[in-house]
């Protein structure tokens, strides 16, 4: 895979429109979009099936968990639909429901381990006894057993992730910021260049892109910073 197959921008807007335009100025730049909560709950299930028509891969960013039968259900209308990637939170019964239920759709379905929001303190304030590390590798070693295509996690998780799951599962990792930029309310982050050395497979970056005053240029900032990390596997 070249940079482009590895950079997930995130439309992380709150209109179908602005995120047309988004679309339309990153151009053939961009060839993968994470779509989430907010611009689902705007009518974004059927801009990602017109993406996807389009050419575009799309990953679903639900965060899927459930009853096993709601999630099965559920998983198999996304793949039906051209999706690229799809998340669920990496519960092992939600996992194994979702697998099944993916079974020869091409669908690669992500295990959410812990969010790149949330440190120890608020994994102790909801309940967890482990520290997000620890989380991190036991629910990575679950997805893995159930078959899952891949894993999301911080990008500083990655190179342990990546022992755990063995060489073929996909790790994406959000939290990414160029070198410079804000870490915004994301708590364990890393620069492109960084994770991508670290381990990473894709990077999902959404707002120094979405909110930057020229997008294309900051994509291909971004896309620049991950080629530098990229070349030496390439020569």
């Amino acid at each position: 895979m070249d940079a482009r197959e590895r950079l997930i921008v995130g439309l992380d807007v709150p209109a179908i429109g602005e995120a047309e335009r988004l679309v339309s100025t990153l151009g053939d730049d961009i060839l993968f979009y994470k779509i989430g909560y907010q611009l689902v709950f705007a009518g974004g299930l059927e801009f990602a099936r017109d993406l996807a028509a389009s050419g575009k891969k799309i990953f679903l960013d639900m965060k899927l968990l459930d009853i096993d039968n709601t999630v099965a259900s559920g998983v198999e209308n996304i793949a039906k639909m051209g999706m690229s990637m799809l998340t669920l939170h990496a519960y092992p019964k939600a996992m194994r429901a979702a697998v099944e239920a993916a079974a020869g759709s091409g669908l690669c379905l992500l295990g959410v381990t812990v969010l790149t929001s949330m440190d120890a303190e608020d994994l102790a304030e909801a309940g967890y006894s482990q520290d997000p590390h620890g989380l991190v590798l036991r629910r990575a070693g679950q997805a893995r057993a159930a078959g899952m295509g891949g894993i999301v996690c911080s990008a500083a998780e990655a190179a342990e992730v990546r022992g755990v799951v063995g060489p073929d599962m996909v790790i994406v990792t959000p939290g990414i910021r160029p070198t410079g930029s804000d870490k915004g309310d994301q708590k364990r982050v890393m620069t492109p260049f960084d994770a991508l050395k670290a381990g990473s497979t894709h990077l999902v970056v959404g707002r120094p892109i979405v909110k930057a005053p020229d997008p294309r240029e900051a994509a291909r900032a971004v896309l620049n910073e991950m080629v530098s990390a990229l070349w030496p596997a390439n020569r």
